[in-house]
């Protein structure tokens, strides 16, 4: 599948260069966490993504959600196959760049439960990655690498409102555990918000994107 974005391409661009790839959530589109652009590293490049599938009420969506079933909210094969859609897109377009460096991943609500699987299923490929108002779906992370040591080269940053009405906290932190038997560096914020970024956690955000050292 060929996926539409935006990208920011820096004025240099070389085997090292870092690419962030960037995932909404349901109902929006790929201008959304593009706008985060003016605040990160300029030699970084920028790709973000639109979601395949249009929405009735307006903007995109990763998959089909089931609000009726939160114990079945999403079907796992359509799942597996955005994520392989998008696997082979990621790669491709590194390889086609000649980009050796890992890559980073940021992803809100849907875009951040993709971003758990994709980071933890191919850890090789990815650095920092940028969690948002979203959980790890167990039901999806079944392909989980069994290489200990490149999921110990990952770094996570996690935040969550406390007031999020749309995926309760207690989801967001079944991460925790789940990172820790992997030994994946992480750091974990909740922040006195609903479904979104405050300023804070926007402030923490492009911390952690712009320095290699993790948060205190």
């Amino acid at each position: 599948m060929e996926f539409y974005y935006l990208e920011r391409k820096p004025e240099k661009i070389n085997s090292e260069t870092t690419i962030l790839f960037m995932l909404h959530g349901y109902g929006s589109n790929e201008e959304d966490l593009f706008s985060f652009l003016p605040d990160l590293p300029k030699e970084m490049w920028i790709v973000s993504f639109r979601a395949p599938k249009e929405i009735p009420f307006g903007g995109y969506s990763w998959f089909d959600l089931n609000l009726n079933n939160l114990q079945n909210i999403m079907d796992e094969h359509e799942v597996s196959g955005v994520l392989r859609d998008l696997m082979q897109f990621i790669t491709r377009f590194q390889r086609e760049n000649n980009i050796q460096n890992r890559m980073d991943l940021i992803g809100f609500s849907q875009g951040g439960i993709l971003s758990y699987a994709l980071a933890l299923s191919y850890p090789e490929y990815f650095h920092k990655i940028s969690i948002l108002s979203a959980f790890p779906e167990k039901k999806i992370l079944n392909q989980i690498s069994k290489n200990s040591e490149e999921l110990k080269r990952l770094t996570f940053f996690i935040s969550h409102g406390m007031e999020d009405g749309v995926i309760p906290l207690e989801w967001a932190r079944e991460a925790a555990p789940l990172l820790e038997e992997h030994k994946i560096k992480f750091t974990f914020r909740e922040y006195m918000s609903g479904h979104g970024v405050n300023q804070k956690n926007y402030l923490d955000l492009m911390s952690f994107l712009n320095n290699d050292l993790m948060l205190k």
